[in-house]
C-alpha cells in the first residue's frame, strides 16, 4: 500500500505545479479556496478517500490555530498542524528531521508529498499526503476513517465535529460556506442590545452568556449558519432550545423557544435562514414551563479550541449579520 501511494504521489508531482510556492504570495480568498480544493482532490486521487474528509480535518484545525497561542501560524494554505514528535517519530532525536527515510525508520508521520526529496512539516503537499497515508492505513470507508480520527485526536467531541463538517461539505460540494443570517426575520418587530456579561439571578448568580432579542410569541427563529443540529430539547433554564455547530467549530445556541420546526432533528444539516423554531418564553422549570419572563430569543455563541469550550459576545456578530442582510434586501429591491 505504501508503494502504491508513493507511486501515485510521484505521478502527481510530475503533472501538478507545487502549490506551496503560492503560499508565500498574497492571495485573494477565492484563490485560497481553489488551492485548498486542489490539494484535497489530489489527496483523494492517491488515497481513494473522498476530498471532504480532508476538507473537514483542515477546517477543524485551521480554526483551532486561530484561538490557541500554543500552535504556530500556518505557512501555507492548509491549517493542519502535525507535532514535531509525531512528524519525525517519537524516538527520533532530530525532531526537525526532514529526511523521509529516517522519519520512516522511526515510525514518523511525515512523508515527501511533492517529490522534492524532503518531508517538510510546513509544506502543504507533504502535510496533506502524510495525512492521507495515515487515514488510508485504517481503511477508506466511513467507519474506518472514524476510527483513524479517534486514534489521531483521542477526543470524541473533536471526531464528532470533524464528521459533522464532512456531512456539510459532502452535501454542498463547496468550501464557500461562510454566509450567515440574522436569527429573526428583519420584518419582525424585535429589539436587542449588548447584554453579554450582565448579571443574572435566575438559577443562581452568574453572568449572561448571550444576547437577548425581544420579539412577539411565534416569530420565526432561523439558523444563523451552515451547520449540524447538535442539540434539541428541554433544559431547566433554557427551556426549549437548539444548539447548532458550524464549520468554524462555533456552537450557536438558541434558547427559550416556543417550539421547534416540525422536521427539525438532531444531526440535521441546516443553512442560514432556515427556520428552526419560534420565539417563546420557555424555561426555568420542568418541561413545558413558560411565561415567567417576556418572550425573547436567547442567542449565544461558544468556541471550541480542541480542549475546552467557552462563550463569547455574539452582539457584534448579530449587528454585522443584520446589516449585511439589510444591504442584500435593498439590492434585491432595486432590481
Amino acid at each position: 500500500m505504501y508503494k502504491l501511494i508513493s507511486l501515485a504521489l510521484a505521478v502527481l508531482c510530475m503533472v501538478s505545479f507545487p502549490l506551496s510556492v503560492f503560499a508565500k504570495e498574497t492571495m485573494h480568498d477565492e484563490d485560497i479556496y481553489e488551492r485548498r480544493m486542489e490539494l484535497y482532490k489530489q489527496a483523494e486521487a492517491v488515497s481513494l478517500i473522498p476530498w471532504y474528509y480532508f476538507a473537514a480535518i483542515d477546517q477543524y484545525e485551521r480554526n483551532i490555530r486561530l484561538v490557541r497561542r500554543d500552535l504556530p501560524k500556518a505557512k501555507g494554505v492548509l491549517g493542519i498542524y502535525i507535532k514535531p514528535e509525531i512528524w519525525s517519530g517519537p524516538l527520533n532525536k532530530n525532531q526537525n528531521d526532514t529526511n523521509p527515510f529516517t522519519i520512516s525508520q522511526f515510525g514518523g508521520f511525515g512523508m515527501d508529498g511533492n517529490g522534492d526529496g524532503v518531508a517538510d512539516s510546513t509544506n502543504d503537499e507533504d502535510i496533506i499526503f502524510s495525512m492521507a497515508r495515515f487515514l488510508q492505513s485504517y481503511g477508506t470507508d466511513h467507519e474506518h476513517l472514524k476510527m483513524a480520527l479517534w486514534q489521531y485526536y483521542h477526543r470524541s467531541k473533536t471526531v464528532d465535529m470533524i464528521l459533522g463538517k464532512v456531512k456539510i461539505y459532502k452535501k454542498y460540494g463547496t468550501l464557500r460556506l461562510d454566509t450567515h443570517a440574522f436569527p429573526l426575520p428583519l420584518h419582525a418587530n424585535y429589539t436587542y442590545k449588548d447584554t453579554w456579561g450582565d448579571a443574572r439571578g435566575w438559577g443562581g448568580r452568574r453572568i449572561h452568556e448571550g444576547t437577548d432579542i425581544f420579539a412577539d410569541y411565534g416569530v420565526p427563529v432561523r439558523s444563523t449558519c451552515y451547520g449540524i443540529v447538535e442539540l434539541k430539547g428541554w433544559n431547566q433554564y433554557g427551556g426549549w432550545r437548539v444548539g447548532i455547530r458550524d464549520i468554524n467549530n462555533t456552537y450557536h445556541y438558541f434558547a427559550h423557544l416556543n417550539g421547534f420546526a416540525g422536521s427539525l432533528h438532531q444531526g440535521q444539516i441546516v443553512e442560514p435562514g432556515m427556520i428552526i423554531g419560534a420565539v417563546g418564553s420557555s424555561g426555568y422549570g420542568p418541561p413545558g414551563t413558560a411565561g415567567k419572563f417576556p418572550p425573547h430569543l436567547h442567542y449565544g455563541m461558544y468556541k471550541d479550541n480542541g480542549y475546552a469550550e467557552w462563550s463569547f459576545d455574539p452582539y457584534p456578530h448579530l449587528k454585522i449579520w443584520e446589516r449585511m442582510e439589510k444591504i442584500k434586501r435593498k439590492q434585491r429591491d432595486r432590481k
